[in-house]
């Protein structure tokens, strides 16, 4: 769908809840407390009222546009802009492009970012690729340890032909590259590609995947394929998401990156699909509440 050909279907709040109901109750309304089916339309205040506990609610009760004050026309366009930027959108850009406060934009673009983290991912199989990096400026000096300051560590891991997954990482130990492994890579892996990074091998041992199921490339001899043997599509990913880093978004926080790498992984996932954007508005409409104060916390992902 092209950005004139959306702006042109979704123009007024009538059509936008038209297909976030749609969305929500493909099967017909239900009463998000008790769950009855019998509801009526309350026409002037755009809300359903149960017939059983006579509880009011909205298409926009309980979702991420939850309490919002912004029109649903620049919530869908702001929507579009983040599922259409291939290296994602800035608050800043989203702020000039639909017209709303840089405290607003942010606020809305993390609302977004939030529907788009997957509770239930399929485990990976196959031909799996697993690999490390560093994200943050640019440390001058010499040694590993001086470049790696203040930066911090994304874990990817991707099957071949299919799903990436992103994590913001505490560190590359074993033990938590294990933990990572063992909940997105399915017992029955065909392979597993890694680099040369000594943590690997426990690893994936530790994960309960055999030994013979690790495949290593020797970054550190500069061998970077040897017949299917590399790492290059997940590094790929990688290399898109410092661009966006670099490009759009030029900061980010060491607290809001994970949501990042799920925006970036969610559409990433979904590249080839022609309902990326209604995806999206799919995962929204479903989503729990995201207020300003939990994102905005100490203790806030």
């Amino acid at each position: 769908m092209a950005l004139l050909e959306m702006l042109q279907k979704y123009s007024t709040d009538e059509k936008c809840r038209e297909i976030l109901t749609k969305l929500r109750w493909p099967e017909g309304i239900r009463c998000p407390r008790c769950k009855e089916d019998r509801v009526c339309y309350l026409e002037s205040r755009k809300q359903f009222e149960c017939a059983s506990c006579s509880y009011q609610f909205s298409v926009l009760t309980g979702t991420v546009f939850n309490d919002t004050h912004l029109p649903l026309e620049k919530w869908f366009a702001a929507t579009y802009l983040l599922c259409e930027a291939k290296k994602g959108m800035s608050a800043c850009q989203v702020q000039r492009t639909i017209g709303v406060s840089y405290k607003t934009a942010w606020y809305l673009c993390h609302r977004i970012r939030a529907a788009m983290a997957e509770l239930d991912k399929p485990m990976l199989d196959g031909k799996v690729e697993i690999d490390e990096t560093f994200v943050g400026g640019i440390n001058k000096g010499r040694g590993r340890n001086r470049r790696l300051e203040n930066k911090e560590i994304v874990i990817g891991i991707r099957q071949r032909n299919g799903e990436l997954r992103l994590f913001h990482s505490k560190d590359v130990k074993a033990k938590t590259l294990a933990k990572y492994i063992r909940e997105n890579v399915s017992e029955d892996v065909d392979v597993i590609f890694t680099d040369d990074y000594p943590s690997y091998p426990s690893a994936i041992k530790g994960a309960g995947v055999p030994s013979k199921k690790h495949k290593t490339i020797n970054h550190k001899k500069e061998i970077y394929v040897m017949g299917d043997i590399h790492t290059n599509t997940v590094e790929n990913a990688f290399s898109l998401f410092k661009r966006g880093v670099r490009g759009t978004w030029h900061h980010i926080s060491a607290k809001h990156l994970a949501a990042y790498l799920e925006e970036m992984r969610f559409r990433f996932n979904r590249r080839k699909r022609s309902d990326l954007f209604i995806d999206a508005l799919r995962h929204m409409i479903t989503a729990p509440v995201l207020t300003f104060q939990k994102l905005t916390s100490n203790t806030a992902a």
